[in-house]
């Protein structure tokens, strides 16, 4: 039977450090303002819950089992999420000094449903509460952070900017609680097997098909959520916990909350369909390539940038469509003589068919490092740092057979889930 992380009582949760801490459950008691008797039996009921043992009790206090070692750390985690969201939301504000200690499970699974269906309606049939009870928990987390967190629109809900703080801390202390579930037992926490991956354009025709092919081997059980995009699109989820990681290109400068593990770099390439008059070039000049038509990336994309760089200084060549849709290039290109700039990861097949080819040489200054992006202290599970490591085994087999363009290789790190 799956545990939901708001199934459990924070309360109890909170007093788990405060054992470990002083090493015994009185002095833990007194920590978190309970009667002994009280905390014992909280514990006790979330042994139950939980179906493992949390502490050892000896003559001179107790000590945290293995299971109650890591629990004590995600949920320590989880609260450090927790009241950065709310503090944050109720910035200003005079509510509650620590609004987060007076939260219960409760109210922040009625508020992330909310958050998520975007109406009390739909709110309600996905938790099973009714919905003044969805009602009366979202406003009870108003007055404890002084600030509206949802404003009507229509027949629906939105966030306002307080409540999208509050519900991104919430949806990671929920996961790093579901985390120390599926380390004390996979069978234990709701999404235990799923790994949901940010997918942005140079990871989709070679790596991540790789790893995943990989992993349904080694883990036929686990459900890989895709969710496809560009890096601004994939950003805010990722920071949210909605997804879990992305891979693609990194950026220069990675904003402070996240972090980069770079795997190979990549060179862009100019493509063509098979047997383009231009293919005969060894290496095409700026004129035989302004010559064509091309397809290229939206305004202010770095694709379209860096064609732009490419025709620095003199009339860029004519452009009769703009699109970030591989797919659609890919169909394009094969029945016409445009020209399009691209990683040769996103048309491996279709050059390996014969199909499309390169023209002419990498592109000069377009290097590009590709890699893995997660949040900045994120602590994989075992399942999710075997995926990564797989990740980086199919980035090792890419650069040294197909991916002749790589022209430097990084480190291998290995991640764990301590890393």
């Amino acid at each position: 039977m799956s545990v939901n992380p708001f199934d459990l009582n924070l309360r109890h949760l909170r007093s788990l450090s405060a054992i470990v801490t002083r090493g015994s459950m009185s002095a833990g008691a007194d920590a978190v303002s309970l009667s002994q008797p009280a905390l014992t039996q909280g514990l006790a009921k979330l042994e139950r819950q939980l179906g493992v043992r949390l502490f050892d009790r000896r003559s001179d206090g107790v000590r945290a089992t293995a299971e109650g070692a890591i629990l004590t750390e995600r949920s320590s985690m989880a609260f450090a999420h927790l009241a950065h969201a709310a503090r944050s939301a109720a910035r200003g504000a005079r509510g509650f000094a620590r609004p987060e200690q007076l939260m219960t499970a409760t109210q922040l699974r009625a508020f992330l449903q909310l958050a998520d269906s975007g109406s009390f309606v739909a709110a309600a049939l996905a938790t099973g509460l009714s919905q003044p009870a969805l009602h009366r928990a979202v406003r009870d987390l108003e007055q404890l952070s002084a600030i509206a967190l949802i404003e009507r629109r229509g027949r629906g809900v939105a966030l306002t900017g307080a409540g999208r703080r509050l519900a991104r801390g919430v949806r990671l202390a929920a996961n790093e609680i579901a985390a120390a579930l599926v380390e004390m037992r996979p069978d234990l926490a709701e999404g235990g097997t799923r790994i949901t991956i940010g997918a942005m354009p140079l990871s989709r025709a070679l790596l991540l098909p790789r790893a995943i092919t990989q992993l349904s081997r080694t883990a036929p059980s686990v459900t890989t959520d895709i969710v496809e995009g560009a890096w601004r699109e994939l950003v805010d989820p990722l920071r949210d916990g909605v997804i879990d990681m992305m891979i693609g290109a990194l950026r220069p400068e990675p904003p402070a909350d996240l972090e980069q593990h770079p795997l190979f770099m990549d060179q862009l390439v100019v493509v063509g369909r098979f047997g383009h008059p231009l293919a005969a070039i060894a290496n095409p000049s700026l004129d035989d390539l302004a010559h064509y038509p091309w397809i290229v990336g939206r305004d202010a994309t770095p694709l379209r940038r860096q064609w732009e760089t490419i025709f620095a200084g003199r009339p860029l060549p004519t452009a009769p469509l703009e699109c970030g849709s591989v797919l659609m290039i890919r169909g394009v290109l094969r029945g016409t003589d445009f020209l399009t700039l691209l990683s040769p990861a996103q048309v491996a097949l279709e050059i390996e068919a014969r199909v499309l080819q390169r023209i002419g040489p990498p592109v000069a200054d377009s290097v590009r490092n590709i890699g893995i992006t997660t949040r900045a202290g994120w602590r994989p599970t075992a399942l999710q740092s075997h995926f990564l490591n797989l990740v980086i085994d199919a980035a090792k087999s890419s650069t040294l057979s197909e991916n002749e363009y790589v022209i430097e290789q990084s480190d291998w790190p290995r991640l764990s889930p301590s890393a």
